[in-house]
């Protein structure tokens, strides 16, 4: 599998952007922190981003980046593809070379096909899933986390 930290930075970067969304422009420097993503490297993530319209920047005093179109609107294969990440479980890249460098005498491996039709699944998976949905996702597990260390602080006072 060629997915690699590219991608995942950039789906959890866009998460943490689309979370805070209607609060003003965000900032990379805010989502370095939060996320513990180098700020250089998300610098180059979002210039990636912003050229593929996923994110639009605001600059001066109080300016960050927002989405440039509704979470619901943005899929995982757009975030993944901005930024340049291959989804891509062959060995060959997709060139059919399997077998040697040069694509003119490189033939395919015995498996080739398989490990195409996942990259076509995993493709059709990632443009099903909204970046909304992620939010969705991690708005519940906050909740599930607050309830938890509620009940666990309303034990401790009935304890006494």
């Amino acid at each position: 599998m060629r997915l690699t930290t590219k991608g995942r930075f950039a789906v959890t970067a866009m998460i943490d952007l689309a979370l805070r969304q209607g609060k003003g422009p965000v900032t990379l420097s805010g989502i370095s922190q939060r996320q513990a993503i180098s700020l250089s490297y998300l610098e180059q993530l979002f210039g990636k981003l912003r050229r593929h319209e996923i994110v639009e920047s605001i600059r001066g005093p109080g300016g960050g980046y927002s989405l440039a179109r509704a979470a619901e609107k943005v899929t995982v294969a757009d975030i993944i593809i901005a930024v340049d990440e291959p989804i891509d479980a062959t060995q060959c890249g997709g060139k059919e070379n399997c077998h040697g460098a040069d694509a003119t005498t490189g033939t395919r491996c015995m498996t080739h096909e398989l490990w195409a039709t996942l990259n076509e699944k995993m493709v059709d998976y990632l443009d099903s899933v909204t970046l909304q949905d992620l939010v969705d996702q991690q708005k519940q597990k906050e909740q599930q986390n607050v309830v938890v260390v509620h009940r666990n602080s309303h034990v401790a006072v009935g304890q006494d």
